[in-house]
């Protein structure tokens, strides 16, 4: 019996001329990402430049890391970096296991009609954009006939309306509610669709070994969806500095909760893009996505010792 070398795969050519029609539908989406993500990292150029919107990318001198050293010196500067990490974190440790808890608790739900309804309810805020979310918020807690003020009025847990969202110290509580609330539903899709995919034959063999319905749950269906919450995890932590925007923005606007409201992607926009300092800007990005890069890149090599991980 003949043993198959490693010399015997075919080549590349070969495999894409036999695969031609399956190649070929791939060929829009890599385009999408050429025009829409690759071309236009020609612009990280401003980041080392002194750019001028009148004379273009050839014509603005260069100045190196002049830009980054200005952001590094900025006032702002670690209260930026602290608002970032410490709500990145916070959306890291409440928002990334709520979608798994929830797809779980829907998974013991027998009720069909029930367990439909749920998941209906959880998913529609997903679909309501920040705008009208920041507005629902603010209505919610507002001094003025505010619903949650009304509330502890009447549970006689304040004597006076508080307006929340003038008050720093509530505000990343807020901020981490409002985003949970609105994603939860929509981020258990993954999750309850990896259950469904679980072999029932599993279960059925752990009860008649006499597991309960909770010993179930951790011994078969968290360890069938680890490869998932691993893969999802890594992400999340790629994606650390990028604490939002739009629902800090909104939920933000105050200038009373600057101090703790300002990320990089809301000090990008202030800063560069509204002061027209767009080298300035670059810069700025271009250091959190060298971050985010290297976050990534090492939240896979420890995910890899598992035996799960994007690459």
């Amino acid at each position: 019996m003949k043993r198959l070398g490693r010399g015997r795969n075919p080549k590349l050519a070969e495999n894409f001329l036999r695969q031609w029609d399956v190649q070929l539908m791939v060929l829009p989406a890599l385009l999408f990402i050429l025009v829409f993500s690759y071309i236009p990292m020609y612009g990280v150029l401003m980041a080392f430049q002194d750019y001028n919107i009148f004379t273009g990318f050839m014509s603005s001198p260069w100045v190196g890391f002049k830009h980054f050293e200005r952001f590094f010196h900025a006032p702002e500067f670690w209260s930026v970096i602290r608002n970032t990490v410490v709500i990145s974190l916070l959306k890291l440790f409440i928002g990334f296991p709520a979608p798994i808890l929830l797809a779980l608790m829907l998974n013991e739900v027998h009720n069909r009609v029930f367990k439909r309804t749920i998941q209906t309810i959880s998913y529609l805020p997903h679909f309501i954009s920040w705008v009208i979310v920041s507005g629902f918020v603010t209505s919610l807690l507002s001094t003025d006939n505010g619903s949650f003020n009304i509330l502890l009025q009447q549970l006689n847990l304040i004597d006076e309306p508080i307006n929340f969202l003038s008050v720093p110290e509530y505000f990343w509580t807020i901020l981490v509610t409002t985003g949970v609330w609105k994603e939860i539903g929509f981020s258990s899709i993954v999750y309850l669709a990896a259950i469904a995919g679980i072999d029932p034959q599993l279960y059925e063999a752990g009860a008649m070994d006499g597991a309960s319905r909770l010993r179930q749950m951790f011994s078969i269906t968290l360890p069938s969806i680890l490869p998932v919450i691993i893969i999802f995890l890594i992400l999340n932590i790629g994606n650390l500095l990028n604490a939002g925007f739009e629902d800090i923005l909104l939920l933000g606007a105050n200038p009373v909760l600057r101090d703790v409201a300002d990320v990089i992607d809301t000090y990008v926009y202030r800063v560069g893009i509204q002061n027209n300092r767009y080298s300035y800007a670059t810069a700025v990005g271009l250091f959190k996505g060298v971050l985010s890069v290297a976050l990534l890149a090492g939240a896979n090599y420890a995910a890899r010792r598992s035996g799960n991980s994007l690459w």
